[in-house]
Parts: structure tokens; C-alpha cells; sequence
């Protein structure tokens, strides 16, 4: 019985010979099983990417502080954001252009070079001698890191439809590892001459250099990843685009041109499609656009939740060193890894991206709210708290991005794909790129204003995070958010 499946399927589909796209094509269709293999390799490359964004977020404060650019206190917040913003407009000036090169070369080439951009100026980060040059390494490195997008185009082209959910899960699940994996490196391993002086003198590299061992080890890991990627399968088709005759049998599916059903179904729509404006496919740009709204938010909140941790109780914060702030984020980094392999996809089967992303979205408002709450306790009970919320935050967050991401790679044909994720990248680390230097200014503001009558100090700033949040919601409704008609 599954030797006929398999027949019946090769019947169903015919392919052009030397085409990688074909290929993987071939290899899918007589594929049975969870694909175990290329779900890791997609794991392994996000996760590589990732580990360089969120490393930074226990340590940013300190280096910041220890650059001496700020007069004050809290001054280094206002500082600390436009660092964490650097990166994504570097990303956001690039990913447009990456998403074109993936869809004219491929996507392989575009993940090499991503992943080599991240061996090169992420160690260039941590050797960081003053503040200029840690947004100037910061920026080249958003700039030529551009697989974010051609990635996710990865995950929907090397698995059959019904594993696309799964795939796109693994791409935020590889975010959530790095929530785990990141802050661990960069609380843990930052400043080792003060937290391991029986190994590290402060006289040696990792003394004058504090912040370079977290960004070593990831550069290390980074160039396995990068060397590991030169045996990727090439999932772009690359041959003329025409028409065959039905296939009656094994027998004239070898001797026939070769050409897969993808192929044949975009050479019906090429002459419609490949001139057709993306920005003129609404169930793309409304995804986009909420996603660009929620994007704002979340990098406003991961911004300002680390700076907040770290802010001194007499200005609102909770006193945390970049230990407490790793651990933290290390237990709700774990905490989404789970939610995202283990949940999401049953529920998307259940209830559909758009109903999740709106309903983790409606949750995610009161959950917010009770941070400053939770800033008034101490000892166990604070550790508990903060780390329960964090763990819903994140994987709330996590919930909404996946549904979105589905929503867009659905939206076009393969032939769009690439260049569509790039213009998602890209207007994506743009309001990425605005949600840390808002968030640090705004923190840093509402640090100064501690004895105002209506909502002072850090209430102000999780109050703006939900309304940022509730238009983000309003946006998920018709006639705005619309899905593609399959």
C-alpha cells in the first residue's frame, strides 16, 4: 500500500531534471514521517541568528554604562536603545535587497552569508572600545544578515503543506531557544573577570574586553552552523517555466521532460504575477502591517523589560544584576520553546492563525498591566511572579508572530516568496528598529517622573506598551486583516 502511495504521488507531479527545486520537490513527495532532519538544519540556522539579538539584553545596561556616554543614571536606558536599534535598521535597510538575491540565486546562498555576517561582527561587538563603535558593528550586522526572511520562504519550500505550520513553528521556536540560550551566554558570561576572578584576570583579553565572551562563543557556534550550511538543498526552481503533456505511468515520467506541479501552476500565473506589485496583494500587506504593529511592541517590551529589571528600586525597577536578568529570560525562553513545538500547532489546526493571534493578543493587555504590581514584591514571591509572567508575555508574543508569519507565506506563490519575506523583514526591523530607542527613551523619561499624579514612573510605560497592543488587536478584524483564498 505504500509503494502505491508513493507511485500515485510521483504521478501527480512531474519534474525538470537538474532543478534543485525539483529535487526537493521529489524527495517531499515520497517523504513519510515527521521530517526530523531539515526541521533541526532550520533550528540550527534561526538559532544562529537569533543568539546575537537577545545575548546582549542582560549586559546592554552595564556596557552602556561602562562606555560613559551618560551623565546620569538614567540617562542609560535613552543610550541603551538606540544600540538595540542599530541592528534592525541595519535589517531594515537590507532585507528587501537579501529577499530579491534569494529569489534571483537562491536561498542557500543568502543563509551563508548571513550566518558568516554573524561570525564577523558579533565578535567585532563584544571588542567593542567605546559606544560608536558598538552601534556601528551592531548596524553592519542587521545589514548583511538578511536570511531572517528567505528562511522562513525555506521552511514553507522543503515541507509538504501539511508540515508548513510546523515549519514556521520551528523558525519561532529556534527564537525562543535563542530567548534561552542568549540571555544565558550574555548574563552568565559577561564580565567573567568580576564573576570567575580565579579564572579570568582583569588584566587578560576577557578583562579589558567584558562583553566579548558571550559574543566568541556565539561567533564559534556561528561558524559550525555556516560550514554545516554548505550542504543545504537549493529549494529555488531554476529552469524556463513551460507546459508538459499528462504522465500515464512510471515508464513516461522517466523518459519526460521534467517539471514539477509548482512550476506548471506558476507558468499559468507568471504573466498575471511575476509583474504584479506585492504591495498591491492586500492579504500580504494587512499581514504585514499588524505584524509591523505587534513587532513595534514586542522589541519596545523586550527592551524596556530588561532595562526595567536592571533600574535601581528607587527608580521603579527590581535591583536585578545580568545573572537574575539571564535567569529570567532563560525560564521564559524555555517556557515558549515548549509552548511553540508542543502547542501551537495543535491549536492552529483547532482554531486558525488569525483567532490565536487575536486572542493571544486580547490576553496579553491585563498580563502587562500587572508588572508594576509585581515590581512591589520581593524575595521568593518576585521571582515567582515575574518569571510566571514573563513565561505567558513571551510565549503569548511567540503565538502572534507564528499565525502572521503563516498568513504572509500563503499570501504569494513560490516565485514571490523571497522578495515577499524580505519586504516582511524589512518593514519588520524597521518598527524593530523604532521599538528600542522609543522604549529606552521612554523608560528613561518616566524614570524622571516618579512622583506624577497620573501614572508615574514605569506604569506610564507598560500603559503606552498597551495601547501599542490593543491597536495591534483592533488591526486583526475585518475588513483590515483578510487571509488569501487558497
Amino acid at each position: 500500500m505504500a509503494g502505491e502511495d508513493v507511485e500515485e504521488r510521483l504521478l501527480k507531479k512531474n519534474y525538470c531534471e537538474n532543478c534543485p527545486g525539483c529535487k526537493v520537490d521529489q524527495y517531499k513527495a515520497v517523504q513519510q514521517g515527521y521530517p526530523i532532519k531539515e526541521l533541526f538544519v532550520i533550528w540550527i540556522v534561526v538559532l544562529a541568528t537569533v543568539l546575537p539579538i537577545t545575548s546582549l539584553f542582560p549586559f546592554l545596561y552595564f556596557m552602556v554604562k561602562d562606555f560613559n556616554i551618560a551623565k546620569q543614571e538614567e540617562d542609560i536606558s535613552y543610550y541603551a536603545g538606540f544600540v538595540g536599534s542599530s541592528y534592525m535598521l541595519g535589517r531594515a535597510l537590507g532585507s528587501v535587497f537579501w529577499g530579491k538575491v534569494a529569489d534571483r540565486y537562491g536561498r542557500k546562498p543568502v543563509i551563508i552569508i548571513g550566518t558568516s555576517t554573524v561570525v564577523i561582527f558579533n565578535t567585532l561587538f563584544g571588542l567593542s572600545i567605546n559606544y560608536w563603535m558598538a552601534i556601528i558593528t551592531r548596524f553592519l550586522l542587521g545589514s548583511f544578515n538578511g536570511l531572517l526572511g528567505p528562511i522562513k520562504a525555506y521552511a514553507c519550500e522543503v515541507f509538504r503543506e501539511e508540515h508548513h505550520a510546523l515549519g514556521l513553528s520551528t523558525v519561532t521556536a529556534a527564537w525562543g531557544t535563542g530567548l534561552i540560550i542568549g540571555p544565558a551566554l550574555g548574563g552568565f558570561l559577561a564580565q567573567p573577570a568580576d564573576n570567575f576572578p580565579e579564572i579570568f584576570t582583569s588584566q587578560s583579553l576577557f578583562g579589558r574586553f567584558p562583553y566579548f565572551l558571550p559574543c566568541l562563543v556565539i561567533s564559534l557556534f556561528a561558524l559550525v552552523v555556516d560550514i554545516s550550511c554548505l550542504w543545504l538543498p537549493e529549494t529555488l526552481h531554476n529552469h524556463e517555466l513551460h507546459r508538459i503533456s499528462s504522465v500515464d505511468s512510471i515508464e513516461n515520467l522517466e523518459s519526460a521532460p521534467f517539471v514539477s506541479d509548482a512550476t506548471e501552476y506558476a507558468c499559468e500565473e507568471t504573466e498575471s504575477n511575476s509583474k504584479g506589485s506585492l504591495f498591491t496583494n492586500w492579504p500580504l500587506m494587512s499581514s504585514i502591517i499588524v505584524y509591523c504593529v505587534f513587532s513595534l511592541h514586542d522589541m519596545a517590551y523586550s527592551e524596556i523589560f530588561s532595562l526595567w529589571a536592571v533600574s535601581p528600586r528607587r527608580l521603579g525597577g527590581l535591583s536585578y544584576s545580568t545573572e537574575d536578568v539571564g535567569e529570567v529570560l532563560v525560564i521564559s525562553g524555555l517556557g515558549l520553546l515548549i509552548s511553540q513545538i508542543f502547542l501551537y500547532p495543535q491549536l492552529e489546526k483547532k482554531l486558525g492563525c488569525i483567532f490565536i493571534t487575536r486572542i493571544s493578543a486580547v490576553v496579553s493587555i491585563p498580563l502587562l498591566t500587572s508588572y508594576t504590581y509585581i515590581a512591589m514584591l520581593s524575595g521568593i514571591l518576585l521571582t515567582i511572579s515575574i518569571n510566571i509572567a514573563c513565561v505567558l508575555k513571551n510565549s503569548l508574543c511567540e503565538f502572534i508572530v507564528i499565525g502572521l508569519f503563516i498568513m504572509q507565506n500563503r499570501a504569494v506563490d513560490q516565485h514571490q516568496r523571497g522578495a515577499a519575506n524580505g519586504l516582511v523583514m524589512s518593514l519588520m526591523s524597521l518598527s524593530k528598529a523604532v521599538g528600542p530607542a522609543v522604549g529606552g527613551a521612554l523608560l528613561s523619561w518616566a524614570q524622571g517622573r516618579l512622583d506624577a499624579a497620573f501614572l508615574p514612573g514605569a506604569q506610564m510605560v507598560f500603559f503606552i506598551l498597551n495601547v501599542v497592543e490593543a491597536i495591534g488587536v483592533a488591526m486583526t478584524f475585518k475588513p483590515f486583516l483578510v487571509e488569501r483564498k487558497l
